[in-house]
């Protein structure tokens, strides 16, 4: 038999997965266009496909909860609900250390003013201070009875004071853990006390600022004697902070503003409405010029401290675009860079994200 005379060998049939495929998608892309607005589908698209202004840290695997940047800016600490406290290149999030001395999630988390140490908090009840290059232990506060929400040094770096779930705000001594003074809440009847939820130390070393489920105290640093109280807040105080010049505190709370006090008069200055749900970290920029504000409506809010002139609106954590596809995560922290060029920021969605300060 020539060749000629074998029978032909029937071509394999073409798939038509593809064919099937395409089809979806242009039915998909007349839907688009016969029912939604062509502009805003267009820019959509571009704005998903095109990579954001920012740098993105991806190390954790659960939602962070403080961040920090160290004093001679080079790098960041970040705190999370994994259990750990990762430090890491500020510039490119090439990874220094990670400390796991927590059993549980970590909560807050703070540099000391050398840049030395690092002090962290959270559900297991503990503050731990620990070297920030290398991860070594220093020494472990065990002087509470419940979750740790908030930590800060004191401006000479001896002593920290830490805000509770157990109702207490307790101040010890950085290194050895000897406790120097306390304040309590007061019971509620039912064993309970009031937590608190923030801590904020003035620069001059002379005053603490702690809020929680009343209104914002202003505490003697050395005695934990109460110095005064600010206006009715009208809601849970989240977060805390001085001006660099120590004249106006800054509070964050569940009321969606954020309340500006000149601590020189006790007056109520100013108050900032741009968020739509709790503020849960606010940040002075070195100048003392501007604050950043973060909020679960997932939004970082940057405007003019004093007028509330507003700047810019950081959307990096609630949005869509390449590589980040959650969606209405919530921003727990925020921290401006020791130069002003720089913010980070840590959310529900895990990551830490660094862009411009606008």
């Amino acid at each position: 038999m020539s060749i000629l005379d074998k029978p032909l060998t029937p071509r394999p049939e073409r798939s038509k997965r593809p064919f099937i495929i395409l089809g979806i998608v242009i039915v998909l892309i007349l839907i688009l266009l016969l029912f939604t607005n062509v502009g805003n589908d267009v820019t959509f698209v571009q704005h998903f496909v095109t990579a954001p202004n920012h740098f993105t840290y991806n190390g954790h695997s659960n939602y962070v909860s403080a961040v920090g940047w160290s004093p001679d800016g080079k790098r960041i600490a970040s705190a999370s609900g994994d259990g750990t406290v990762q430090v890491w290149d500020a510039s490119n999030g090439g990874h220094v250390l990670t400390y796991r001395g927590h059993s549980g999630d970590v909560l807050t988390m703070a540099w000391s003013p050398d840049g030395q140490y690092i002090a962290s908090g959270g559900l297991d009840t503990t503050v731990q201070v620990w070297n920030a290059t290398t991860g070594a232990h220093v020494s472990t506060y065990h002087g509470h009875t419940d979750a740790v929400y908030d930590v800060v040094w004191s401006p000479d770096g001896r002593r920290i004071a830490s805000a509770s779930n157990d109702g207490t705000v307790q101040v010890w001594d950085a290194l050895t853990g000897k406790n120097v003074a306390s304040y309590s809440n007061q019971s509620n009847g039912r064993g309970q006390a009031a937590p608190f939820n923030a801590v904020a130390w003035s620069p001059d070393g002379k005053r603490i600022a702690v809020g929680g489920n009343g209104d914002v105290m202003l505490l003697d640093a050395t005695t934990a004697r109460v110095l005064g109280y600010l206006g009715h807040q009208g809601g849970i105080v989240h977060a805390l902070a001085w001006s660099p010049d120590g004249r106006y505190l800054a509070v964050g709370s569940s009321n969606t503003t954020v309340e500006l006090w000149d601590m020189t008069s006790g007056n109520n200055v100013f108050n900032y409405t741009g968020h739509t749900a709790d503020v849960l970290a606010v940040a002075w920029s070195p100048d003392g010029k501007r604050i950043a504000s973060a909020s679960s409506d997932g939004t970082v809010q940057v405007w003019d401290a004093l007028t509330g002139n507003h700047a810019y609106i950081y959307r990096g954590h609630a949005d869509y675009y390449w590589g980040h596809f959650t969606s209405g995560a919530s921003v727990d922290a925020v921290a401006w860079s020791p130069d002003g060029k720089r913010i980070a920021s840590g959310g529900s969605d895990n990551t830490v994200q660094v862009w411009a300060a606008m």
